[in-house]
């Protein structure tokens, strides 16, 4: 499992970082494009997790 830095902004930092490198390679058509993928990624990983802790909670 990963493990991050015990700094709190240490997560933000990197995912700032990661977000203005993409934007500056991505045209605007294309930055819209992956920003969508991207919070749909989110969203399907998150139900993932929520049906697992209901399958593992025994509910």
């Amino acid at each position: 499992m990963m493990e991050f830095s015990r700094d709190p902004l240490a997560l933000t930092t990197a995912v700032n970082t990661l977000a203005v490198s993409l934007a500056a390679q991505l045209n605007d058509e294309d930055l819209e494009l992956t920003a969508a993928l991207l919070v749909h990624l989110g969203e399907m990983l998150e139900t993932i997790s929520v049906q697992r802790r209901r399958t593992r909670g025994g509910r």
